[in-house]
């Protein structure tokens, strides 16, 4: 009996070995992938003065560009290869998933499981590369504009510079799309999230001290310094309280014979969560927001009344991108929600397989039954983003905290750590 319970126990340490040698890779394949993308958030695109790249960010870094340099990793404010980071391949997201409930395709596509999956993937990618060359364009057409001091970032405006920008730009997200995937298939966790994390969280300690100066040199008063400390762990433990909130409701499957075996009744739980969107509706709504707000930025000194107008209502801080914002959120809330979930499958396979919710008939009442029930919950889910969100943008608006300090930041490393 000893021999025997001791092969087995070492059998079992083989298997949690060699289950645990896998893991090390996956974790070292990870760690690798990240460096090489932090890496490459310190290789400059040619043609620019470094200089007075600084002066002009340091210019607009309470604006667009401190949203831009966010979501790249600080790649935006050095001018880097990886300056746009993953926010095309995001925005091509939202385009095709929007598109898949219009365009019947698409729709049809995504009920071919793994073979439909992977031709909507080689839409994205076309799409993301159609919008990294259009914002690779705008953003080597808004450097020229550009001036700190009657000087421009540019050292050689013309074709050559513009198109040597846009070839280095649109490939560097590629590379990270790609460098994403491959996260995902052979690392942990998503890639995309993990390097839209990793580059937030390289940023934070020069976020806290960037605050703890402000508060040195009494552009912040002590009180609001610890006030926003408590604000930031009071977020903290919000978002990882809301984000494993779910209503159970409950199943039960009654008895059932199965050839020649009978199945006894038994019941479990239909697990909905809370947020079942998860950080998409607030990075959907700063890269709806980032692209125009990228034109009219780079624009707004030297172009139209028009543009003007623009940068100055849709500002941080204003009532209107307030608005946008919140609204962009609770929009993509729903949406996504309905994406992820469809009531009418659910409550199909359900019947198809003999489970019912006490009190309510099989079919369409089931349905209509868990369509309530997650309308609450997403109402629930979408006040609760606008909140995250929103009350830290004030705060940046007010006092010029660092964008790392926000909302949708907090939501993406929380949400990601506990991934």
């Amino acid at each position: 009996m000893a021999s025997a319970a001791e092969r087995f126990a070492s059998n079992m340490n083989f298997g949690l070995l060699g289950r645990a040698t896998e893991l090390k890779q996956r974790l070292l394949f990870v760690l690798g992938a990240l460096i090489v993308y932090r890496l490459g958030t310190y290789i400059p695109i040619p043609g620019i003065d470094p200089q007075i790249l600084q002066e002009i960010y340091k210019q607009h870094a309470n604006g667009v560009l401190g949203v831009f340099n966010m979501f790249s990793g600080g790649a935006l404010s050095r001018m880097t290869i990886f300056a746009l980071a993953v926010t095309p391949y995001i925005s091509a997201s939202i385009i095709i998933q929007l598109m898949g409930v219009a365009v019947p395709h698409l729709a049809a596509l995504k009920k071919e499981g793994e073979a439909g999956r992977r031709k909507i993937n080689q839409y994205t990618r076309y799409g993301t590369l159609f919008l990294a060359i259009l914002q690779a364009y705008g953003i080597s057409s808004g450097l020229e504009g550009m001036q700190a001091n009657g000087q421009s970032a540019v050292l050689h405006p013309g074709a050559f510079f513009q198109f040597s920008t846009v070839v280095t730009l649109t490939g560097g997200t590629m590379f990270l799309m790609w460098l994403g995937e491959q996260i995902t298939q052979r690392g942990i966790g998503q890639g995309i999230s993990l390097i839209i994390f990793t580059g937030i969280i390289a940023n934070l300690p020069s976020a806290f001290i960037s605050t703890f100066e402000l508060g040195r040199k009494g552009v912040i008063s002590t009180p609001v310094i610890l006030l926003i400390i408590a604000l930031v762990l009071g977020l903290i433990a919000l978002i990882v309280y809301m984000e494993r909130a779910q209503r159970r409701i409950l199943i039960q499957y009654p008895k059932r014979q199965v050839g020649n075996k009978i199945m006894q009744g038994e019941s479990t739980h239909l697990p909905l969560k809370l947020n079942a969107s998860g950080v998409i509706p607030p990075i959907f709504a700063s890269s709806i927001l980032l692209f125009p707000l990228t034109i009219a930025g780079f624009n707004a000194e030297g172009g139209s009344g028009i543009l003007r107008s623009i940068a100055t209502h849709l500002a941080h801080g204003q009532p209107l991108y307030i608005a946008a914002y919140a609204g962009i959120i609770v929009f993509f809330s729903f949406f996504y929600t309905a994406v992820v979930f469809n009531p009418v499958e659910t409550a199909d396979n359900l019947r198809k397989n003999g489970g019912f919710i006490a009190g309510i008939r099989p079919g369409k009442p089931t349905a209509d039954y868990l369509d309530y029930v997650l309308t609450r919950l997403t109402v629930v889910g979408a006040a609760y983003l606008c909140l995250v969100c929103v009350i830290p943008e004030l705060l940046i608006a007010e006092y010029a905290i660092p964008f790392y300090l926000g909302g949708t930041s907090l939501l993406i490393v929380v949400n990601v750590v506990i991934d």
